[in-house]
């Protein structure tokens, strides 16, 4: 895990995002055992502080979870998990649809763009 992260927003806040974005992705999986705050922080390259900041987020947003003197885990929630996937995906849409709008790309314009790419994009990892 190799994160860049930027000045404009608190570092723990950039963490919650990166780490949502492992557990939606499957790349932390349902119910896998997440490194120590410590390892997790070296690995990083953030202060433990920030980091059991950013892990007290996740599990308040019932991400992760604590199991007593056995560490902490990705939730196996799998509603959750999709609803958050959701959710990102939505303001990732809506971000781009935002960004067209400000260079004078109508709608139906950036979803014309995006379905070119896409079906190049399709074409080239088949």
């Amino acid at each position: 895990m190799d994160y860049n992260f930027d000045n404009e927003r608190p570092i723990y806040i950039q963490l919650v995002e990166k780490i949502r974005i492992e557990i939606v992705s499957g790349k932390l999986k349902k119910g896998q055992k997440i490194p120590s705050v410590r390892e997790l922080a070296l690995m990083m390259k953030v202060n433990p502080n920030t980091m059991q900041k950013a892990l007290v987020e996740l599990e308040n947003e019932k991400l992760i979870y604590t199991e007593r003197t056995n560490g902490k885990y990705v939730t196996e929630d799998e509603k959750l998990i999709e609803r958050v996937k959701s959710e990102l995906a939505k303001e990732k849409i809506e971000n781009y649809i935002n960004s067209m709008n400000s260079i004078g790309i109508s709608f139906d314009e950036a979803i014309k763009y995006l379905q070119e790419l896409g079906d190049k994009l399709k074409n080239k990892h088949n």
